[in-house]
């Protein structure tokens, strides 16, 4: 059953004097921030590529999507996809599988070949970016495509810092991860391993850089007092999945635990069942609910057989076994020490409690503002010192890929504008277009498409990959899945229901506008529009 016809004004307005007996209101056109777009850390115009795949024109989509995201392959796979928390789509059925999507292009695009072109001109500056992570590939491909040299200073011997040395390869293949980096290099950009900056001003010097971004990521594991024989086998989540890209893997024995609760703390307590671990135990002190890893972390590796102990605390490590106290919540939900104690059979007890970033290249730079192991930015990602920036790990902020490859791109265009005598001003941003404002009536339930999943035995003793990707098909349906929030896909309702032909069509891709020497101010337009790309606004004097 369709909802009853309805006009309502835009929040904040107010009826002003009409110019006729018959119209108040005047329709027009208005082109809304997708929630998608606006909930994406790296900044991608999703509403924009998720079209171009929808049509079918897979290259298209994807040249769209690096224009803000040169690494669609890898965060196809890595990305949390907050934008699908956000999608209007979730309160109708189920939200639009865009990192599936995603993943599809990026690995379309590597089977493909699809290259970025050369920049057409180059400026002549010079940038250091320190660090090839996520942050500092992606500043270095912004930076490049704005004509500018960028060069990679990176201390380990190979690129791709903590997508590399932090994520499993259960979750991110390697061939994956060399494909896209080599892709971004292909531009000209210089990167120089095993090549640690411990004094960042006198390699500005040296290497006569105009500017510097630093990406630095963090690669130092937090450590805790915990009493231990000398015997224990104590370990860092750091070290540990750092290991796992030699030659030799560790040697972990048949019982592991894991104190932490993050995102790591899983990726750890996985590997180690797959190191051949019967039982890998995370000994985390909260609650499921204030445990800062995501549910899709947690849920995969309890299907894995990793086991969660709660609201416990390690207090003893010894030779073959470790001493857990119990936590109890109080009246405001903190986890206080209850007295009570258990022992846990342990061959190995590896610490992930958060990782700092190594800032001793920065000591000899005035006007730098640390605080709490972070470099204190601007809005410009600018630093206290003019001329350096700073992003990723090194800065306040969340730590995934997701919002390192957001800041590449931030920071480059601020440093972009600072070499050139400039400033950059992002553009406004229009209101976000929320579910209310959508007709979904038009819409016939379309389930989310579910990605394959490896079976259960294969994920305990491999590092095959976890999560598969879609074929061609089901990729283009779940591009058919996005309902242009706030954005005009020129369905022609309006056109269809105008009683006056006040609805001038324009042509493929230029859309409509309205002839208001016909139009009546009714409202059908609006009311059918399935988008919510048309509003009514007070007929001006």
């Amino acid at each position: 059953m369709r909802k009853p016809f309805a006009i309502t004004l835009d929040p904040g307005s107010s009826l002003a004097n009409h110019t006729g007996s018959w119209r108040t209101l005047r329709p027009e056109y208005v082109d809304r921030l997708p929630p998608c777009n606006a909930a994406c850390p790296a900044g991608e115009n999703i509403q924009g590529w998720l079209a171009h795949a929808e049509s079918g024109d897979y290259e298209a989509a994807w040249r769209l999507l690096v224009q803000d995201n040169p690494m669609p392959a890898v965060m196809g796979r890595v990305c949390y996809h907050p934008c699908e928390g956000a999608c209007n789509r979730g309160a109708l059925d189920d939200a639009v599988g865009i990192n599936s999507v995603e993943r599809f292009l990026g690995d379309e695009a590597i089977r493909r070949g699809w290259g970025f072109p050369q920049p057409a001109e180059r400026s002549g500056k010079r940038v250091l970016v320190v660090g090839a992570g996520p942050s500092g590939l992606s500043a270095a491909y912004h930076l490049a495509r704005a004509g500018h040299q960028a060069v990679i200073h990176e201390a380990g011997p190979v690129a791709g810092g903590m997508m590399r040395f932090g994520i499993p390869k259960y979750r991110l293949p390697r061939a994956v991860l060399e494909a896209e980096i080599a892709r971004i290099l292909a531009l000209g950009i210089e990167l120089r391993l095993n090549a640690k900056v411990t004094d960042l001003l006198a390699t500005m010097k040296e290497g006569a850089f105009d500017a510097a971004f630093l990406a630095v990521g963090a690669h130092i594991a937090k450590r805790a007092y915990i009493p231990a024989g000398s015997s224990a086998k104590m370990l860092d989540a750091v070290s540990l999945l750092r290991s796992m890209e030699g030659e030799a893997k560790p040697m972990l024995g048949q019982r592991v635990v894991v104190y932490g609760g993050g995102n790591t703390a899983f990726d750890v307590a996985r590997t180690a069942r797959r190191l051949g671990a019967e039982e890998s135990v995370v000994v985390y002190r909260r609650t499921r609910e204030k445990m800062p890893a995501h549910d899709l972390e947690l849920e995969e590796a309890l299907q894995e057989g990793v086991m969660v102990k709660w609201l416990s605390t390690i207090t003893h490590a010894g030779e073959s076994s470790i001493t857990v106290e119990k936590m109890a919540l109080d009246a405001k939900g903190f986890p206080h020490p209850t007295g009570e104690y258990e022992t846990l059979e342990a061959d190995a007890l590896v610490l992930a409690l958060g990782q700092d970033v190594d800032l001793s290249l920065l000591e000899a730079v005035p006007g730098l503002e640390i605080d709490d192991g972070v470099v204190k930015v601007g809005p410009d990602m600018m630093t206290g010192h003019p001329g350096i920036f700073a992003g990723g790990d090194m800065v306040p902020s969340e730590r995934t890929v997701t919002v390192a490859i957001g800041h590449g791109k931030k920071a480059a265009r601020h440093v972009d504008a600072w070499l050139r005598g400039a400033r950059y001003v992002p553009p406004a941003k229009p209101e976000t277009a929320a579910f209310e404002r959508l007709n979904t009536w038009y819409y016939s339930d379309a389930p989310k498409t579910v990605r394959p999943l490896l079976d259960v035995i294969r994920r305990q003793s491999t590092f095959d990959e976890v999560v598969g990707g879609l074929d061609e098909g089901s990729a283009r349906y779940e591009a058919r899945r996005c309902l242009s929030c706030g954005n005009c896909f020129e369905c022609d309702n309006c056109y269809g229901v105008c009683p006056d032909n006040a609805v001038v069509k324009l042509g493929p891709g230029k859309r409509y506008r309205f002839n208001y020497d016909y139009c009546k101010g009714c409202g059908l337009c609006a009311a059918e529009c399935p988008c919510g790309a048309i509003r009514m606004v007070p007929e001006e004097i």
